[in-house]
């Protein structure tokens, strides 16, 4: 059982914390499911996959690089 707090926290308790290995820096997703609260625990993304598809958009490479040598 955990209490909202005057700044609209909540502790997890610590049993909870080691069983789903929730540790500073953890992502939590949440929801509302028929009146719950869910909150679910998002895996880590690598530099690669945070990055990914962010530049492309439609252009080709060679678009890009003239881009990123001569942005006017």
């Amino acid at each position: 059982m955990a209490k909202v707090t005057s700044k609209l926290q909540v502790t997890i308790p610590k049993a909870l914390r080691k069983k789903l290995g929730l540790k500073p820096g953890t992502v939590l997703d949440f929801k509302v499911d028929d009146g719950k609260l869910i909150g679910v625990k998002l895996q880590p993304q690598g530099p690669a996959e945070a990055i990914y598809g962010t530049l492309g958009k439609g252009r080709s490479t060679d678009q890009l690089v003239r881009e990123l040598r001569d942005p006017d």
